[in-house]
């Protein structure tokens, strides 16, 4: 008992000292931004603009709630994070930060008093903005109304809750910095990839992470998990990667959250968190900062993931049986919408014929959607989008898992069974 209590104090010893060492300081070199296809005079309107391109009001408005008032949950691992307020009020928003507060908070990831910030905001990739566009940032959120919403504190387990500790975690993996363009590229590759790895944060959703959070894409250029759903790699073809289309359907894609007709054959639709971002978000992006992104994104390498060892949740010997259920689900449930053979109705409905959703290893967002349905997001050419219904209420965990078995192992698809218990723990609610 001794010897344990000794080693824990021996522990905490280094933390404290690690957390000392590695204290932030300021960071304030942020000139020389990426020139916008678009450049605006008014910095209220630029502001506006990457504020709307980061999706800053989708985290922090609750649902129902007041523009920015703060609020919303974000469940990770570690516990749930609550958006704070965000509005101009003085006492629970932002209304009496500087635009030097401002900065500090994406580039530094602290807020006013040296408060360590939780990187669920995501400062790893703000640190990226530079000041000028954080300015605008900040001018433009000046002009937003103050709600008087308190803020709600998060609920971590331990030791999480210790918000010391981000300084060691800081140290071991964050270091602030803009932005620098590569020269091997041109404006638009290096625009597309400053709003990328910077205000648009993609690498939040998209990247896998460790233990403690951090992003570990150098090592592993995986999709990541992210509010129960699956977040594909964009570096890899057979899952989000784009290389192989053309920058007018990304563009698409991004704006519409639907491609049924891409040139080469290919097609895509968002769902879950990321149909979200496009309603909110990347529709009203201007079309110059769409097609750099789009340059960035296709210049992706595909890589394929690295191989791993699958283990069947299904026993061989049960795969005809659980595929002839599955079929006769299929046919009553799903055909009338997707078509017999999976080939989908345009709009209506996708298709799942070499579907890359469906053909993933991760099976997540597939039980997902089956499970709680959805809607692509509504935008401009889709106003009206059509959607389809949950089926958890309908059918069992047995029959989800059947029908998708059938439809992952159909039509060219050559994807793995999936068992009752995939379907049973992914019955985490439809979103955050």
């Amino acid at each position: 008992m001794k010897l344990r209590i000794t080693w824990l104090l021996v522990l905490a010893c280094v933390l404290i000292a690690a957390a000392v060492l590695f204290w932030p300081q300021d960071h304030q070199t942020g000139e020389g931004p990426p020139s916008s296809g678009a450049p605006q005079t008014d910095p209220v309107a630029r502001g506006r603009d990457l504020v709307t391109l980061g999706n800053c009001e989708g985290c922090h408005t609750v649902r129902g709630g007041q523009r920015f008032a703060g609020g919303r949950s974000i469940p990770t691992p570690f516990g749930t994070f609550f958006a704070p307020n965000i509005t101009q009020n003085t006492r629970y928003g932002i209304g009496r930060w500087s635009a030097d507060d401002f900065w500090s908070a994406l580039h530094n990831g602290y807020a006013p008093g040296r408060k360590l910030l939780y990187p669920t905001f995501p400062y790893t990739n703000f640190t990226r903005i530079s000041r000028t566009d954080a300015d605008a940032m900040f001018a433009y959120l000046k002009t937003v109304p103050a709600v008087a919403a308190a803020n709600r504190e998060h609920q971590l387990k331990f030791p999480f809750n210790q918000r010391w500790l981000l300084a060691v975690w800081r140290g071991l993996f964050f270091t602030p910095g803009v932005y620098e363009p590569d020269t091997q590229h041109d404006a638009a590759w290096n625009r597309g990839a400053y709003l990328v790895q910077g205000v648009a944060h993609c690498s939040a959703c998209h990247e896998s992470r460790n233990a403690l959070g951090a992003v570990k894409s150098k090592d592993n250029p995986s999709g990541g998990l992210v509010l129960s759903w699956y977040a594909p790699s964009l570096s890899n073809s057979a899952e989000a990667g784009v290389q192989t289309w053309s920058e007018t359907d990304i563009v698409r894609l991004l704006r519409t959250g639907l491609v049924t007709d891409g040139a080469g054959g290919h097609q895509g639709f968002t769902f879950g968190p990321m149909a979200e971002v496009v309603y909110e978000s990347l529709q009203h992006a201007d079309e110059a900062d769409l097609r750099a992104i789009a340059v960035y994104l296709k210049s992706f390498p595909d890589i394929a993931p690295p191989s791993r060892q699958i283990r069947p949740t299904v026993a061989p010997s049960d795969v005809p049986v659980v595929m002839s259920l599955g079929q006769q689900l299929y046919a009553d449930n799903c055909a009338r919408c997707h078509g017999e053979r999976g080939e989908g109705r345009s709009i209506v409905a996708p298709s799942l014929a070499g579907s890359r959703v469906l053909s993933m290893d991760s099976s997540i967002d597939a039980i997902r959607i089956v499970l709680y349905g959805g809607y692509a997001p509504g935008t401009g050419s889709n106003p009206k989008p059509f959607g389809m219904p949950p089926f958890y209420p309908t059918l069992t965990s047995e029959q989800i898992a059947s029908v998708l078995t059938y439809i992952r192992g159909s039509w060219g698809n050559e994807a793995s069974a999936i068992s009752p218990d995939e379907v049973e723990e992914n019955m985490t609610g439809p979103l955050w």
